[in-house]
């Protein structure tokens, strides 16, 4: 018998209000950030570990391609407006007790999202968190919706290994 519920029409589209409150903190903190530091200055939060700093990313992860000519700002556009349009229908096929997965989903497109608008609005990312061991190892900065996008994909990940009670694998 077809579910004719709203949850069942729609899957797990309710979760896009995560994906907003991604997109919104993402946004607000990186428009905080960019007017509140110099390029490359650096707040030691914790001496050693962690500074708030700000840098602009042309490239993809790890300013990947970030020296081209400025064709990638394009080719990182359409594939974030590909791959949100593809979690938005995988969100909406999900059912009922996909919560885990529907969280990951929200996460990874509010995070792409918020980087997709920083593409088109700026010309690059705005990055303003700084990872690093004492002066000798600097992980390269990243955001907010860098983080929602890794720990999605984390839950992805973790999501593969679960299984349903019948003992078969989710989602294969």
């Amino acid at each position: 018998m077809p579910n004719t519920s709203t949850a069942g029409r729609f899957g797990r589209l309710g979760w896009l209000w995560l994906t907003l409150l991604v997109l919104v903190i993402d946004q607000a903190s990186k428009v905080y950030f960019d007017g509140a530091l110099q390029m490359y200055q650096q707040i030691v939060i914790i001496p050693d570990y962690f500074s708030w700093t700000l840098a602009y990313n042309t490239g993809a992860a790890f300013s990947f391609l970030a020296d081209s000519a400025g064709w990638q700002r394009w080719l990182f556009a359409l594939i974030a407006v590909v791959v949100s349009a593809v979690l938005v229908v995988w969100l909406k096929r999900l059912g009922r007790d996909d919560t885990w997965l529907a969280i990951a989903l929200a996460l990874i497109l509010g995070g792409a999202l918020g980087n997709l608008y920083d593409r088109i609005a700026y010309g690059h990312v705005i990055d303003f968190i700084l990872v690093h061991w004492q002066n000798r190892w600097y992980f390269p900065a990243f955001n907010f919706a860098d983080s929602a996008i890794c720990v999605g994909a984390v839950m992805l990940a973790l999501d593969m290994f679960k299984s349903k009670k019948s003992g078969e694998p989710v989602h294969d």
